[in-house]
């Protein structure tokens, strides 16, 4: 395992976000922010407010939101294994969705054959 780089004094919640691996890129974590979907200690944030250690972050991503306890601050974007060290994920778990799966049909009663097309001209009496 890589060991943590040195702790900064201060980082800013969008620059963390990218750092833990939350969105792919630092300008998607601050479009993030501006929209809306970051809330630090419960209230919305902008990307330039900085974090300190024991704050909670909610990230709304599509269909759930994370919540995210910081444990240390990085800066740098590092492995997935090492960033995972830097918050504690509070998330509930996501519920599980029905399983919709693909019909399955008998043999046969996909498209009708000659002998069901026959068999329905009768039953409408057109034959």
């Amino acid at each position: 395992m890589t060991s943590l780089p040195s702790s900064p004094a201060s980082a800013r919640i969008d620059a963390w976000l990218w750092a833990i691996r939350a969105y792919k890129t630092r300008s998607a974590a601050t479009a993030a922010c501006r929209a809306g979907h970051v809330r630090l200690n419960g209230t919305p944030a902008k990307a330039s407010a900085t974090l300190v250690t024991g704050d909670t972050v909610t990230v709304r991503m599509p269909g759930y939101e994370r919540i995210l306890e910081v444990r240390r601050l990085i800066v740098k974007r590092v492995g997935a294994e090492v960033a995972s060290h830097c918050f504690t994920d509070h998330t509930p778990p996501r519920p599980v969705a029905p399983a919709l799966g693909i019909p399955q049909r008998d043999r046969g009663t996909g498209r009708p054959t000659k002998k069901d097309r026959r068999e329905m001209d009768r039953l409408r009496g057109s034959a």
